[in-house]
């Protein structure tokens, strides 16, 4: 034991000083100010905490009651120090990261929901649309208990997301603990997650957009949608309303691109470090693809990240109106370092700050309008008027198509509450700006 604890002294001087200039070199090919700290003064006691870490290692090496290779112990214990920092922050093996490259481009196996931890607990920020997880009716803040029968209590998140993964096509059981009701079990097919991040329709002239992540895609998913819809109006959109529900986030440079096509001028978001002296700014350029349209953003819980910033940028310079509930609050910057050889790590380096200086972590933003989700439904029988009563004039040149009949062409009972409620704020603001004789350009 002594000769390896003098091997290891050995062994833990030169690591230190492996890791502080692999960490300078780390820090200036991300172009972050280094920071200023007293290593000379922290010398003695970090060799004795890496000391400590070799003597834990070497006895769980040989006396723990089943062989574990070096691999494992060392790739557990550089999980272990990552996941304590913060949900977000992990070890990605090499495995998983080639996964999440590939994610990245909207493409990619597993169920379709992205979780978070909290508490020890599995918690569903979001499913993402069309997806096995959004069709076996998977909601946001629903906790994963079990898989397979498996508890993934006390799991990492990293050794949770493994276990949800499989072969596609293949079958997997989880039981979801929803609120204080009873948990109940839901079956699922694996699938190949293809996803669409950008979504559009007509709604008599207002224009409906919805980004379901923030992907490679979604930057010219928005452009084109915006292109169709003017043309299916031919020119004569009134309104836009991008919906960001259920949205996890994704790439924070297609969140800037996508807020920048909104905005003409002005700060989008910005990024503080530990130093006060490492904060990062993005701004928009000039150039509105909507032409100055009103917007009305939908939000709620399960728009996180990415999400945050587009609507905290748009919010902040009025240039569109939030409705919904407040947003998830995940308002931290992780960066991806690449191991060679070994896979990566995730690391939470940041905090995203919208323009008016507000920090989005663990607060969320709040809409200017707060409307619940609920569900719109036909009533039984409808209206009677002046035409239904019996012997009323003029019965027979009434037209047989209402108003009513003209709202049902928008399948209302396709409509959540929340769009409905969008909708009509849209029309709103159509029916006042003719009244006023205001036009927009």
């Amino acid at each position: 034991m002594r000769e390896f604890q003098k091997y290891y002294q050995t062994y833990a001087s030169a690591l230190f000083r492996f890791v502080s200039i692999g960490s300078a070199a780390l820090l200036m090919a991300m172009a972050v100010p280094s920071l200023t700290t007293a290593q000379s003064d922290d010398k003695e006691e970090t060799y004795r905490q890496l000391s400590l870490f070799g003597d834990v290692f070497e006895r769980v090496r040989s006396d723990y009651v089943e062989e574990v290779t070096d691999q494992d112990l060392v790739e557990a214990a550089i999980n272990g120090m990552l996941t304590s920092l913060d949900p977000h922050s992990g070890y990605l093996p090499d495995d998983n990261f080639k996964k999440m490259q590939v994610q990245t481009t909207g493409r990619f196996g597993g169920l379709g929901i992205e979780v978070t931890m909290e508490n020890g607990f599995v918690k569903v920020v979001s499913p993402i649309d069309d997806t096995p997880a959004a069709k076996a009716g998977l909601q946001p803040e629903d906790l994963i208990v079990t898989v397979d029968d498996v508890s993934l209590v006390g799991l990492t998140l990293a050794e949770a997301v493994e276990k949800l993964r499989g072969p596609v096509g293949s079958e997997i059981r989880i039981m979801v603990q929803r609120a204080q009701d009873e948990p109940f079990e839901v079956s699922i097919i694996r699938d190949e997650i293809k996803i669409k991040s950008v979504r559009s329709r007509l709604y008599d002239t207002i224009g409906y957009v919805r980004i379901t992540t923030f992907s490679e895609q979604t930057t010219p998913g928005l452009m084109n949608a915006v292109d169709d819809l003017y043309a299916e109006t031919d020119g004569n959109l009134s309104g836009i309303v991008l919906d960001l529900r259920n949205n996890p986030g994704g790439l924070l440079n297609e969140a800037i691109r996508v807020s920048d096509a909104f905005l003409e001028e002005g700060e989008i978001v910005s990024t503080r470090g530990r130093d006060d002296s490492d904060i990062q700014h993005a701004y928009a350029r000039a150039g509105d693809i909507t032409r100055g349209l009103p917007i009305v953003i939908l939000i709620n819980s399960g728009s996180a990240s990415a999400s945050e910033i587009v609507a905290g940028a748009l919010k902040d310079h009025r240039r569109a109106i939030l409705m919904g509930t407040r947003s998830f609050g995940k308002g931290s910057v992780q960066t991806i370092v690449p191991l060679p050889g070994h896979g990566a790590m995730r690391l939470t380096t940041a905090r995203y700050f919208t323009p008016s200086g507000v920090s989005i972590q663990a607060r969320g933003i709040e809409p200017d309008i707060e409307v619940v989700l609920a569900r719109i439904e036909k009533v039984e029988g409808g209206p009677v008027r002046e035409e239904d009563l019996r012997g009323a004039l003029d019965k027979g040149k009434a037209d047989s198509k209402t108003a009513d009949d003209d709202a049902a062409d928008d399948d209302p009972a396709d409509i959540d509450y929340q769009l409905a409620r969008a909708l009509d704020l849209l029309r709103g603001l159509s029916v006042f700006d003719r009244l006023t004789g205001e036009g927009r350009s």
